[in-house]
């Protein structure tokens, strides 16, 4: 009895880990209100009762979506840059792996995000939430590195936290979407050029300054 309940749950999970795959793709191509449960039943060959007994509603299935993209962004953006000792390289290093996520589409539709805050800045909801709090937590996360490379005195002591975090996403999300809108490559290497700029006017020592190759 046992061995059977496991086996469903087994089963149960990759069906989910398969749904997840796709609608994380497709939501940062279409959006977060392209998903249903009928149209991914119907595109993966999975019953619609199946699909609704994993995720119960077309707004779950948002919701793990948007969880499901998070960690992603967690593997691809932020576990490389956090692993080295803190400082502004660190700082840099986490704008340079964001643009990275984004030029390499780890997403097709660009950075999944930006696309999906885009779609839900304005609403109410629990979708709308979620997407806030990682939203939040990207500029958190941001802000801790250039106030740890402040506090080892790699940054000036006066600088501006909030406005150094506000202008180097600003250059990233506009990478972003000049990329996805008009194909410019080219956009990247903008953004890299700005961010290392704007990092290396608050250095403390030039051999803190980003090299852009």
């Amino acid at each position: 009895m046992n061995e059977a309940v496991d086996g469903r749950v087994a089963r149960g999970n990759e069906t989910r880990r398969l749904v997840l795959r796709r609608t994380v793709d497709l939501a940062s191509v279409e959006g977060l209100d392209a998903l249903s449960l009928g149209r991914i039943a119907t595109e993966l060959r999975i019953s619609k009762s199946g699909l609704f007994a994993l995720f119960g509603s077309k707004v779950e299935l948002q919701l793990a979506t948007v969880r499901a993209a998070a960690r992603v962004y967690e593997e691809k953006v932020v576990r490389p840059a956090l692993d080295g000792p803190a400082g502004a390289d660190r700082l840099w290093r986490l704008c340079a792996s964001w643009l990275a996520y984004s030029q390499e589409r780890v997403f097709p539709g660009g950075c999944f995000f930006f696309g999906a805050l885009a779609e839900y800045d304005a609403r109410e909801g629990a979708v709308h939430d979620e997407l806030a709090r990682a939203q939040r937590t990207w500029v958190a996360l941001v802000e801790r590195c250039a106030e740890e490379a402040r506090e080892l005195g790699e940054l000036r002591a006066d600088t501006d936290v909030p406005q150094l975090a506000f202008e180097v996403i600003a250059l990233m999300e506009t990478a972003n979407a000049h990329s996805v809108l008009h194909g410019e490559p080219d956009a990247y290497r903008r953004a890299r050029v700005g961010i290392a700029a704007r990092i290396a006017a608050a250095v403390t020592d030039r051999r803190h300054a980003p090299h852009v190759a």
